[in-house]
């Protein structure tokens, strides 16, 4: 008599971006996007030299990727962000607050450091 093994199945792990935008976040981008002409194929985050404490955040539209970018999608909003800057941007998290002082994106990096008095840049 033969035994059948019965088949493992394979445990995935789900994939999970290095960068993650919140709802919130991605609604406030959508919002601002439809606003432009011609409409932005996405949204480009990255990280910069300057400010007090050493590095800045940005972000902008773009009409397509570059060759060194990579490429993540928050509910179909494609999020291009370059290979240096996603060094520092690794578990980072972007959202939209709004508070009676100030709106904005926040951006929730694990990876600072320090940050600035007036909270515009930090450092690693």
């Amino acid at each position: 008599m033969a035994t059948i093994a019965a088949a493992t199945p394979e445990i995935v792990q789900p994939k999970v971006n290095p960068i993650h935008l919140t709802d919130t976040a991605v609604s406030k981008v959508r919002e601002i996007m439809a606003t432009q002409d011609p409409l932005p194929a996405g949204l480009r985050i990255g990280v910069v030299g300057g400010g007090c404490s050493g590095f800045q955040y940005s972000m902008s539209f773009e009409n397509q990727s570059g060759m060194m970018d990579k490429v993540f999608s928050f509910d179909s909003l494609k999020v291009f962000v370059d290979a240096t800057s996603l060094m520092y941007l690794n578990g980072c998290v972007v959202d939209y607050v709004e508070t009676l002082e100030a709106a904005g994106f926040k951006f929730e990096n694990p990876n600072t450091k320090s940050t600035c008095g007036c909270g515009s840049s930090f450092s690693v």
